[in-house]
């Protein structure tokens, strides 16, 4: 049995005039979009990580409100557990943020999938590609509702 650690991530909801923030990248060999955000820093808190991870990503300075929602993915592949297991079972803080300003920097720290980032409809978003679906399920009920919630775990191979 190797050695893992769970992964925290801080990812931000970035709702501005009815589009959304979002990266678009390759995961899995497919393009699709996904929420700006990343790992947290030791003794970082959840919302400065949420706040720098999508300045980094998307050039965008947020404000993180409330806890949207938590989920988990655990992946199941002995190898890659073996191979990376600091990224194999991986706990998303997802907070709804606003924009501190309309200002865009460069991003200075793309994901390496990551081709770039988006403003995209909310409107839109049915027919996008989404990824990781347990999030992107409840989506509109997360908007609508404000009350933080489980999503439950994502077991991958």
């Amino acid at each position: 049995m190797c050695n893992m650690a769970i992964r925290n991530t801080a990812k931000g909801v970035v709702i501005h005039e009815g589009k959304i923030l979002l990266n678009r990248g390759k995961i899995e060999g497919r393009e699709c979009y996904a929420l700006p955000g990343g790992g947290q820093h030791p003794y970082e808190d959840m919302k400065d990580a949420v706040v720098r991870e999508c300045l980094e990503e998307t050039g965008y300075r947020v404000i993180p409100g409330e806890l949207m929602a938590l989920y988990e993915e655990i992946r199941d592949n002995p190898e890659l557990r073996e191979k990376h297991p600091d990224y194999t079972h991986i706990v998303y803080h997802v907070f709804l943020c606003r924009l501190a300003d309309e200002e865009m920097f460069a991003p200075v720290e793309m994901d390496s999938n990551q081709i770039g980032a988006e403003w995209i409809d909310l409107n839109a978003l049915d027919g996008a590609p989404l990824c990781p679906s347990p999030f992107w399920a409840h989506m509109r009920v997360l908007l609508n509702n404000g009350i933080p919630k489980f999503l439950g775990t994502l077991h991958r191979p």
